[in-house]
């Protein structure tokens, strides 16, 4: 069976603003659903690991209300493996969900990022969603490249960080830093859903691409070879 490991944010707070924040549920509980159904089996890991906040619990939304409903799903996200706890050998794809917290964790975890170019540079599949990138922006692989360098990349824009007000808050401007790596940066209107596929990198743009880019990442791993073995592992 094939395997993709989940990256969670384990920060809640908003900035000095003084509101929650955390992953944002559909950029979960979508892609999920997509690789459930295509037989991949999810693993959760978060900076911190153990509980990762979550935000965006819109329970109108069926597949928010199937996640939170199912035990064991939720036992995933309140009990994430700590980086150290990670083989990258197991997984066959890792996906960095988004919410606004992925700003402040993700960025500055040599673990995480060394997880991440290990499974890249094995063969594997690496996706991210509207502020997952920000755990892209310093990937380094072994040859001394930035993973998103010369890739076409999306991921929430500076015109959406506007318009949700949050652009004087967030630490960087992820479009910017992006760009800033030598990515090319492309995005749809607002809000509105775009996936890109870059080689072995999937990225979207905003909640609304978060099936899409598991959708890609699925058709990839379709295409590949197994390249994770079977580790056994210890918290």
């Amino acid at each position: 069976m094939q395997r993709v490991l989940f990256v969670l944010t384990s920060h809640d707070r908003l900035g000095n603003t003084g509101k929650e924040t955390g992953f944002y549920l559909p950029e979960v509980s979508h892609p999920y659903a997509v690789f459930e159904q295509a037989g991949v089996e999810v693993e959760f890991v978060s900076p911190k690991g153990g509980k990762a906040p979550m935000i965006g619990v819109d329970l109108q939304d069926p597949l928010n209300q199937a996640f939170v409903s199912d035990p064991a799903k939720l036992a995933q996200v309140e009990q994430t493996w700590v980086p150290a706890a990670i083989h990258p050998t197991r997984y066959d794809a890792i996906f960095y969900a988004g919410g606004h917290g992925t700003m402040w964790d993700f960025p500055d975890h040599p673990q995480l990022a060394q997880i991440a170019a290990a499974i890249y540079e094995q063969g594997g599949i690496v996706g991210a969603v509207c502020h997952g990138p920000a755990g892209l922006v310093n990937i380094y692989l072994s040859n001394g490249q930035a993973l998103v360098a010369g890739k076409t990349v999306a991921s929430f824009t500076n015109e959406e960080e506007v318009a949700v007000g949050l652009e004087s808050v967030v630490p960087f401007l992820l479009e910017s830093t992006l760009i800033e790596r030598g990515a090319v940066h492309t995005k749809a209107a607002n809000f509105e859903a775009h996936v890109v596929v870059s080689d072995r990198l999937v990225t979207g743009q905003n909640p609304a691409s978060a099936a899409g880019v598991a959708e890609q990442m699925v058709n990839l791993l379709s295409a590949a070879s197994p390249v994770a073995t079977a580790v056994t592992r210890t918290a």
